[in-house]
Order: C-alpha cells, then sequence, then structure tokens
C-alpha cells in the first residue's frame, strides 16, 4: 500500500473502533455484557494488528523508490531515477576504461626510452584529467542519488511519525489485549466493574405501565438498529481488508511458481547457472518474507472482524427476540385495557337504559343518570392512569399530588358540587319549586352541577315574576348568613298578618268575632286547597303541630289604645287576589263600627 492507502486503512480502522462507544450505549441488558466484553477484546487486537500492519508497510516503503512511496502516479521521478542509474552505470564503465588506459600508459613509460617519454607523460596527463572528470561527475551522481534516497527515507519517516500519532489517540491499543500480567489483570478488573455498573444503570426497570412498554419496545427497536449500522461498518472494513489482502495472495501465489520453477531449473543446471539460481532464491526469499508481514497480521484481521461479525449477528437476533416479545407484551396490556374500558362503557349503557326503563320520576332519573355519567368517566380516568403508570406507588403519589392542587385552586366548585348532592336529597329543591335565598324569593327553573338559576318574584312572590334570572352557587346551602328557604313539595301557601287599631270604647269581643267571620268568608273560595297542603304540611312532619290553618284575630294593648292582629293563610298563586279580598272585609267590618270618635281605620298592614 502506498503512504495515502495506509492513513486512509486506519482512518476507517479508527472509525470502525469508535463505534464500541455505541455499543455501550446500546448494553442495556445484563445479557449484553458477554457480547460487548468480548467485542472490546476483538477490537483492541484488530487495532492492534492494523497498527502492526501500517508500519510494516511503511518499513516497506522505505526500501522502495520514493515514486512507489507516493503511489507509483509520479512519472517524472519514476524517470529520473531510471537516467541517474543508466549515467552512474556509464561512467563506471568510463571510469573503468580510463584506468585500465592510464594504468598501460604508466607501465608503457616505465619501459619506453626518454625521447618518447615526454610523450607517454603527456597522455598519462591527458588520461588523468580524464579520469578526473570522470570522478567528479561520479561525485556529482552520487550527491544526487543521495539526496533522492534522504527524501525517500524522509517520507517514510514522515509516514511513521504519523502512524505513532494515530495510535497514541486510541489508547486501549496501547496495552496488547492478550496481556496477562498483574497489572494488566488488576487494570480489566475496574474496566469490567464500570463497564457492569454502566449496564446496570442503563437497564429499563421492568414496569407494567403501557408508556414505558412502549418505551421498552421503541428502545429495542433503536438498539437492533444501532447494531445493524455497527454491523455495516464492520463489513465495509472487512471489505476493505479483502482488497488489500487478494493482491498479496496473488503475489504469494506467483512467488511460489517462481520458486518451483527455479528448483526444477537447478536440477539439470552448470555451476554457473546454479550461482544465478542461487541469488534469485535468496531475492524470492526475500520476497516472501515482506509479502507474509503484511499477509499474516491482515489475515488473521479477516479472522478477528468475522468472529466481530457473529458476536454482532448474534446480538442482533436476541435484540429482534426481546423487541417482538415487547411487542407481544404492548399488544396484549393494551388489549385488556381496551376491553376493561369497552366493559365500562357497555355497564354504563345497561345503567342508563334501566334508569330510562324503570324510573318514572324525572327527577330521580336525572340524578341516577348524572350520577352514572360522573362514576363513568371516574372509572375511566383511573383505568387509563393505573394502565399508563410504571409502579402503584407512583400512581398514588401522583394521584395525591393531583387531588391536594384540584381541592385549594377548585375548593369553591368541589363544595358547590357537594352542595348539589344536598339540595337533591328528600327535603331538597328540584325544578318548579318556590324559595327564598336571602331577601331573593323566586321559581327554580334550572338545577346544575354547581349552580342554581332562579325567576326572580316581586314582592316575596306576591306579585308574580319579574323577569329577571338571578344565579346562585350550590354552595350556598352551607352559608349560615344567606339561608335557604322552601316550600314543602305539594305546598304553596303562607301567612299574613295585618294590624289593625280599634275605635276607643267599642265592643272589642264583637268585633274580634266580626273580623273572624270577615276573613273566613274572605277566604272560603280557597279553603279547600289551603286544608290539603295543611294536611300535607302535618304528613311530613308527622305531627299536629302545623294547626288548622284558620283565620286569627288577637287583640293587644298598645299606647294608641287596643289593636286588632289578623293573621290568615294565603294561597300563593292567589295571594294578592287573596289580599285584596281580606282588606276589603276587613275595611267593612271597621266602617261598620260606630264610635264616638268616628270610623277606625287600619293602623299597620304586614
Amino acid at each position: 500500500m502506498s503512504a495515502a492507502q495506509v492513513i486512509q486503512v486506519l482512518d476507517q480502522t479508527v472509525e470502525w473502533y469508535r463505534t464500541l462507544g455505541l455499543q455501550q450505549q446500546t448494553a442495556t441488558q445484563p445479557s449484553d455484557l458477554l457480547i460487548l466484553y468480548d467485542n472490546r477484546q476483538t477490537a483492541n487486537e484488530v487495532m492492534a494488528l492494523a497498527f502492526d500492519i501500517a508500519r510494516a508497510d511503511a518499513d516497506l516503503l522505505g526500501k522502495e523508490p520514493r515514486a512507489m512511496q507516493a503511489g507509483g502516479g509520479d512519472a517524472d521521478a519514476v524517470v529520473s531515477s531510471q537516467v541517474l542509474s543508466q549515467v552512474r552505470k556509464k561512467l563506471d564503465a568510463q571510469g573503468a576504461s580510463v584506468q585500465s588506459e592510464l594504468d598501460a600508459q604508466r607501465r608503457e613509460m616505465a619501459a619506453s626510452p626518454k625521447k618518447s617519454k615526454v610523450q607517454v607523460r603527456a597522455k598519462i596527463n591527458e588520461l588523468q584529467g580524464e579520469l578526473d572528470l570522470v570522478n567528479t561527475k561520479k561525485n556529482i551522481l552520487g550527491t544526487m542519488t543521495g539526496f533522492a534516497s534522504g527524501a525517500g527515507d524522509s517520507s517514510a519517516g514522515a509516514l511513521k511519525a504519523q502512524i505513532d500519532a494515530m495510535a497514541v489517540a486510541v489508547p486501549p491499543v496501547g496495552a496488547p489485549p492478550a496481556a496477562t500480567s498483574p497489572a494488566a489483570t488488576a487494570a480489566a478488573t475496574p474496566q469490567s466493574q464500570s463497564l457492569l455498573g454502566t449496564v446496570n444503570s442503563a437497564a429499563p426497570v421492568g414496569g407494567f405501565g403501557l408508556w414505558e412498554l412502549a418505551s421498552n419496545a421503541f428502545r429495542l427497536s433503536e438498539k437492533a438498529a444501532t447494531i445493524t449500522s455497527i454491523d455495516r461498518r464492520t463489513a465495509a472494513l472487512h471489505a476493505t481488508l479483502a482488497q488489500i489482502r487478494t493482491p498479496l495472495i496473488d503475489q504469494m501465489k506467483a512467488l511460489s511458481l517462481r520458486g518451483d520453477a527455479l528448483a526444477a531449473q537447478a536440477d539439470s543446471a552448470d555451476s554457473t547457472t546454479l550461482n544465478g539460481v542461487h541469488d534469485e532464491l535468496g531475492a524470492l526469499a526475500e520476497q516472501f518474507k515482506q509479502v507474509s508481514a503484511l499477509l499474516i497480521p491482515l489475515s488473521r484481521e479477516g479472522i478477528l472482524l468475522t468472529q466481530y461479525r457473529r458476536n454482532l449477528s448474534n446480538w442482533h437476533d436476541a435484540a429482534a427476540n426481546q423487541y417482538r416479545d415487547a411487542l407481544e407484551t404492548l399488544g396484549i396490556r393494551s388489549g385488556l385495557v381496551l376491553a376493561v374500558l369497552a366493559v365500562l362503557f357497555g355497564a354504563a349503557e345497561l345503567w342508563r337504559r334501566m334508569v330510562l326503563r324503570y324510573i318514572q320520576d324525572s327527577r330521580r332519573r336525572h340524578q341516577l343518570l348524572l350520577l352514572r355519567r360522573i362514576a363513568l368517566w371516574s372509572l375511566v380516568v383511573a383505568v387509563i392512569g393505573l394502565s399508563f403508570a410504571s409502579e402503584l406507588g407512583s400512581i398514588v403519589t401522583f394521584a395525591g399530588l393531583i387531588t391536594a392542587g384540584i381541592a385549594v385552586a377548585m375548593q369553591s366548585v368541589l363544595v358547590s358540587i357537594v352542595g348539589y348532592f344536598f339540595l337533591i336529597g328528600k327535603y331538597g329543591i328540584r325544578v318548579g319549586d318556590r324559595v327564598q335565598i336571602g331577601e331573593v324569593a323566586g321559581e327554580v327553573i334550572d338545577l346544575g352541577l354547581v349552580r342554581m338559576y332562579l325567576m326572580e318574584l316581586g314582592a316575596k312572590g306576591a306579585m308574580g315574576p319579574t323577569g329577571r334570572v338571578v344565579a346562585f352557587p350550590n354552595s350556598v346551602v352551607f352559608q349560615v348568613s344567606s339561608g335557604l328557604f322552601k316550600q314543602i313539595p305539594g305546598v304553596n301557601f303562607s301567612w299574613r298578618e295585618i294590624t289593625l287599631a280599634l275605635p276607643p270604647g267599642a265592643n272589642t269581643a264583637d268585633i274580634k268575632e266580626k273580623l273572624i267571620a270577615a276573613v273566613t268568608d274572605a277566604l272560603k273560595d280557597y279553603r279547600a286547597e289551603i286544608l290539603r297542603q295543611t294536611k300535607e304540611i302535618a304528613r311530613t312532619m308527622l305531627s299536629s303541630s302545623a294547626g288548622d290553618a284558620q283565620p286569627q284575630v288577637q287583640l293587644h294593648f298598645s299606647a294608641a289604645g287596643v289593636e286588632a292582629h289578623v293573621r290568615y293563610p294565603v294561597h300563593l298563586e292567589h295571594a294578592a287576589e287573596i289580599d285584596e279580598r281580606v282588606t276589603q272585609a276587613l275595611a267593612n267590618v271597621v266602617s261598620n263600627v260606630a264610635t264616638p270618635a268616628g270610623t277606625g281605620l287600619p293602623a299597620h298592614a304586614g
């Protein structure tokens, strides 16, 4: 591999190694601990082998020309290397030729006579100059060759430095995974304990709520997807290493075939040929060592990655089974909740039909239907709350806090709701009843869960509706200051009282009898209805303290003289008419009483 390919493969391996962090986050079950620990050991060994391969490749690149280190793409560098080699060979041959000729001239000079020595010396000087020129050229060529070689060594050194820097960036690779020293064992134990603590802290608590079950199913789905993504990265790294390993295997086969051919050639070769075969076999052995330095760790790395993918496959299968179980549990729990809700709504519908069929009283029917609605939705909220709660204690605590908050924030509303159930009781009120709350008298036109609405009646009901609607909260039943007054069911009358000043000197006994007779005659048309309502009061009270609703006249002394207090019952539906009749009857009685001072007039009417 070239330097760029070495760095690229190392980058891909380091990125793959970092997936151990994702695996540690994904390991949420204690059963995942063994697979995670095995994958970590395998990943450490793969990283160690990757850096060993990179260093071995850097060593090989240091022995190759610079153009080979760059990946063989620099054609000018290849040509320059070949030219330098050819020039060096040419200069070596030229230098050897000049040197041999120089030696021959020196021998000739020693044997030549004096006359010819001058000519031979000149020739020697010329040859010496040529030899110096050749040596100068060789020195310059040596300098250029050394520069090229030094540049190649510098490039290989830079690659090794980059590999060492990447190794430092991956701390676990610094310690061999197969180390069995006490220090390594002591270091591995805290690491395993911390890993177990991480897995235990990340493990989901087995809850029974729908929310917890759905979250667990979602986590398992993400877990399976993460494992699949890690497996794809592992497969990509495995494919890259296979591409690197394939040409090495082919080269090993070619070297093996070449070795077999040389061995067969040596059997029938002479001594000169055997020397050449021996040299070539030595070169082949050196190439075998270089190729095996890369092929053996690459093969080991491929085996480890295959084992790594097998672990990931088993882990993915386990996560997929857990995901299916979680979905099944979630489906069963959801089905049970829906079944319970269906039973509740079915029971509520049966309740409604029975009330509509067997309860004829509209007031009682409304009360039972309201109670049905409250019970139904309370149970629905309770079932849904319990189904989504992870623990019973949490739902109880949550319900307590919610109840306390609602009680404080909606105190008036809750009191009104409680007051509604008091108002619909045996002696409660219903639509159509006449009631008096404080100074307001009216007829009930609507009774809700929180409020009641009255049609206001003028003069305490005597003058009929005023046309205004008054709203009161149901909590009025708990307020002592205002008070709530209503007629007994079936009773619709009240008492009126009039005070008259009798003439001085009049026969009081005779006037009293005339007043009673006048009032009784005025009430004769309503006597039957008043008696019926009086009996209804007596029946309700289970006693005779209600009286017989007869008109009454009582005489009293005052500073102005004798006064007569006339008290009579009034049917509220005809109150105005009855008051008018009684007033006219009393006025007639008083006007017919002759006195020295004249005719007496009513002193006070109430």
